[in-house]
């Protein structure tokens, strides 16, 4: 049962449709899949800003710590599957591109995610092209081949260089680190039970090219490691950063000393070995992030389990775990074992667990108070929960490829969200920002064209009114009350329900009478 004051959202069916009051101050970002734009909301639905792409997402945002957004977006035609992308976008906050890169060939093409570093470079998953002839010399049985290719996933580091180009300075391949013991004539021939840092090319839900479909990554500065999501085996891995690309071919080599050999994996100990499917804790999970210093559970792992093929039936759930970290960065393994731990930390599941579920995309981040943003992203819906798993807050997408909604319909399928995130309201990448709304992404129903605010301010005279979604409107002012000259003092962009302007001409101000006028562009 949910406790707590609702405010007027009772009978909202997109936007904000749940707030108890108790919900984390801050600012939500979101990039609907079928949508060009990417959206940041406050915690009431108004809209606070909107940047605007050639191109649909590919599929993750960020704003990141100076304001602007990265976004990995579609582009190109080769490796055609869910999550592909192939082009990453930075735009500063008022939405001017000022750096992209395109990703995307015939031998590869970057997917799913992309994340900037801290030293400015940007870090994405990409898949790279393996003929049926290469997967075969590296020991994977021809009967799981039914594509004629595999598309093996690889870690790529880029340089923004200029605006649209890059230097690679680092990358790891999955590749480079496979066993298997289906053929003995191949330098890679052992049992996986006794390399458990290594990946079996041959352990696979299918024969499609899209063998292991890595679709999250996250990246701790502190320990120079990444941490990323392996949804087709139902795991998550960490990869030793601090090598040299030619460190992370091999097996030796960085702080751990071990190459790009695998540091640490969860969630399914059958892909090495070590358990059977009653020891499996991950089911085609997405979003894996380590818990950030300062807030609870913080050097935790933080993962969206999908819940797809779940013995008992699929339900979604997060699962917080903590890893067994030891002081020289390695993780504790007995080999023939699984990696721990045995049990999660935390868990929240749904009341009836069914109730939740969410075959793909997703996510979940904890927040400074202790509850945690999460999602259902096929039905476009990200709420928050308390640790005591008590809704608090919840926001329904309200666009359907790109278009908005009227508040009272109910959103069809194609509302889909990859992931929400949640800005505290102190993030640097909001400081000196105006963060006035432009009222909601969902329209209201009959609402009237009218003026809703003037009021004198310090900088002069704020003017705001109801408008057309991607409307232009020019603000006219006359010196004379009734019948005048109009002149044009502005013009507004509108990218919400609501727009706003403010005049500050000292002498429009220092007048004694004046009227403003706004007028709908054609």
């Amino acid at each position: 049962m949910l406790t707590g004051d609702f405010t007027g959202s009772a009978q909202n069916t997109v936007g904000v449709t749940l707030d108890t009051g108790d919900a984390f101050p801050g600012y939500t970002l979101f990039t609907p899949s079928s949508d060009t734009h990417a959206y940041l909301v406050d915690n009431a639905g108004g809209l606070v800003n909107r940047w605007s792409s050639a191109y649909l997402p590919g599929f993750t945002a960020y704003l990141l710590p100076d304001g602007q957004l990265l976004r990995a977006a579609q582009f190109g035609s080769s490796f055609n599957a869910g999550g592909a992308g192939g082009r990453v976008e930075l735009f500063d906050w008022d939405g001017t591109l000022v750096w992209s890169y395109n990703y995307s060939t015939t031998q590869h093409r970057q997917d799913h995610d992309a994340i900037m570093l801290p030293n400015g470079n940007v870090l994405m998953i990409a898949w790279e092209l393996k003929s049926k002839a290469d997967a075969v010399a590296a020991g994977r049985n021809p009967a799981l081949i039914t594509q004629n290719a595999l598309w093996p996933d690889t870690l790529v580091e880029v340089q923004p260089v200029g605006q649209t180009n890059g230097n690679i300075v680092w990358s790891w391949h999955v590749w480079d680190h496979l066993i298997q013991d289906f053929d003995a004539s191949k330098a890679n021939y052992d049992v996986v039970s006794n390399h458990p840092e290594l990946m079996d090319v041959n352990f696979a839900l299918d024969g499609s090219a899209d063998w292991l479909h890595v679709n999250g990554l996250d990246y701790n500065a502190e320990l120079d490691e990444i941490l990323i999501s392996v949804h087709n085996a139902s795991e998550v891995w960490i990869i030793d950063h601090s090598t040299t690309t030619a460190e992370a071919a091999g097996h030796t080599g960085g702080l751990r000393g071990h190459g790009g050999d695998i540091l640490y994996r969860w969630g399914n100990p059958r892909a090495y070995r070590a358990g059977t499917t009653a020891d499996q804790k991950l089911f085609e999970q997405h979003n894996p992030n380590w818990i950030r210093d300062g807030l609870p559970g913080a050097g935790h792992i933080l993962i969206f389990n999908n819940g797809v093929g779940r013995p008992g039936g699929n339900y979604s759930s997060l699962e917080e775990i903590i890893p067994p970290l030891q002081p020289d960065g390695t993780y504790t393994l007995t080999l023939g074992s699984a990696y721990g731990p045995a049990t999660a930390a935390w868990t929240y599941t749904a009341s009836p667990p069914s109730s939740f579920y969410a075959a793909n995309v997703s996510s979940a981040q904890r927040l400074p108070n202790g509850d945690t943003l999460t999602e259902n992203g096929p039905q476009g819906r990200f709420f928050e929960i308390s640790a005591a798993g008590q809704t608090v807050w919840q926001y329904v997408c309200p666009l359907v490829n790109g278009t908005p909604l009227t508040q009272g319909q109910s959103p069809p399928a194609q509302n889909q969200v990859f992931r929400a995130t949640r800005y505290a309201t102190d993030y640097a990448g909001l400081a000196g920002r105006d963060l006035t709304t432009h009222g909601t992404i969902e329209l209201q129903p009959n609402a009237p064209f009218e003026i809703t605010d003037i009021t004198p301010n310090l900088n002069g005279i704020f003017l705001r009114w109801d408008c057309v979604r991607d409307r232009q409107y020019t603000v006219q002012w006359s010196a004379q009350l009734g019948a005048g000259s109009w002149n044009d003092i502005g013009t507004v962009a509108t990218i919400g329900t609501s727009a706003f302007f403010t005049d500050t001409n000292t002498m429009r101000l220092a007048g004694d009478v004046g009227m403003y006028r706004i007028r709908l562009e054609p």
